[in-house]
């Protein structure tokens, strides 16, 4: 908030919006219910989402779902000449960006982040580095967590095996429906440079929803703090990696 001219009462009212809302507020809507302009709205959510941008989380324990999706536009949105290309490649991920994410069955946290790739080194960095040695990580059979550093159990969604004893992923993909619902319902369209910090606004989201409201405001107002965010740098900012 350095150097705001928003009033502080707006920007109250703009983190209680930011947390009630579970498939998030747009610019336009807030704009629209505060009286500022659009672009103003804008930047302001993009300053409370970067609060959820926490460095050093500890690990998770376990039992995780590791999972990923993909974020991009609706096939029947698209324009001619991107359906072909979908087709030719025969690849629904072309023109998408990868999301991985755990989700810890024992605390009901989730972490997730945009990634460059879908390969093995960068799935399993990321399971890796947000669990604990030991700890028991359920995926689905894709090859890319295949001799993963952990105790490894997966269940073979390839002929439509969905449950198998404890392995599952039921829990990581609700959170990629919600995530999806606010990408479908709410923004329309999430760009690279900035999808990252709508994916940590939905976990971190998630991840304070068993407490009451007032908590929830007092600390993410907490970690606004030391989290300055220029307009300058916002739209200078290079694309998620």
């Amino acid at each position: 908030m350095e150097r705001s001219k928003v009033p502080l009462q707006k920007w109250g009212i703009a983190i209680h919006l930011h947390l009630t809302s579970l498939k998030g507020v747009s610019s336009m809507k807030l704009h629209r219910d505060i009286g500022v302009t659009q672009k103003t709205a804008w930047f302001m959510l993009q300053r409370i989402r970067e609060a959820w941008t926490i460095e050093d989380l500890p690990e998770f324990g376990g039992p995780v779902e590791a999972d990923e999706t993909y974020m991009g536009g609706k096939r029947r949105n698209m324009s001619n000449a991107r359906r072909k290309a979908l087709r030719d490649t025969g690849r629904g991920a072309v023109g998408k960006t990868a999301v991985i994410g755990v989700k810890d069955r024992e605390t009901n946290e989730v972490r997730a982040r945009a990634v460059a790739d879908t390969t093995g080194k960068t799935l399993q960095g990321f399971v890796l580095a947000a669990t604990l040695a030991g700890t028991t990580v359920y995926t689905d059979d894709a090859t890319a967590y295949s001799g993963i550093a952990r105790p490894h159990e997966s269940v073979k969604h390839s002929v439509s095996e969905y449950v198998n004893g404890m392995a599952h992923t039921n829990g990581i993909e609700s959170f990629w429906s919600m995530l999806k619902r606010g990408y479908h319902g709410t923004y329309h369209h999430l760009s690279e440079k900035h999808l990252n910090r709508y994916v940590n606004e939905f976990a971190g989201r998630h991840n304070v929803r068993c407490q009451d409201t007032e908590s929830q405001m007092s600390d993410l107002a907490g970690m606004m703090a030391g989290k300055r965010l220029t307009y300058r740098e916002l739209i200078r900012r290079p694309a998620a990696q």
